[in-house]
């Protein structure tokens, strides 16, 4: 394996800034969505239900798009499913897939707390910075999430 390239002071600086940036934010976003009555990971999984199309989406599909694995996604949604936020049905066109809807509370649990989280996102980081580096941050972002793609897919 070899000698570690370990970090220089300039690399080091980076990476803890953007490490205790990226906890920070974490930590405003969940006190916002507890606020709402939601978790971060009620939040993942409800923003691309809200987006689908009435039919609902698999669960694969929506395990895939939040990057979570089978354990993590079934456990969530049965909380979820618990509290009436979704419902989970079988797959009409597959017996052992199963279909993820969102219910009219679940509906109105994302509706209530999105004005919210994006007030929060806005205010504590997309305000702070010039349109280029927005342009910046999102090539960066990009170009780090699909080097490792096949590697975090479910």
């Amino acid at each position: 394996m070899g000698e570690p390239r370990w970090l220089d002071e300039r690399e080091s600086r980076m990476w803890r800034a953007f490490y205790e940036m990226r906890r920070h934010l974490d930590r405003l976003i969940e006190r916002q969505l507890a606020e709402a009555g939601l978790s971060s990971a009620d939040y993942d999984l409800l923003v691309p239900l809200s987006e689908a199309p009435p039919g609902g989406l698999r669960a694969r599909e929506l395990g895939s798009l939040v990057g979570w694995d089978r354990s993590r996604l079934s456990h969530q949604l049965r909380r979820m499913e618990a509290r009436g936020l979704l419902t989970r049905r079988e797959c009409p066109t597959d017996a052992r897939g199963t279909v993820v809807c969102l219910t009219p509370t679940g509906r109105a649990a994302i509706e209530a707390a999105a004005p919210g989280h994006v007030d929060t996102v806005r205010r504590h980081f997309v305000d702070l910075l010039s349109p280029g580096e927005i342009d910046t941050l999102t090539a960066i972002a990009t170009r780090v999430r699909d080097r490792d793609a096949p590697v975090d897919r479910v």
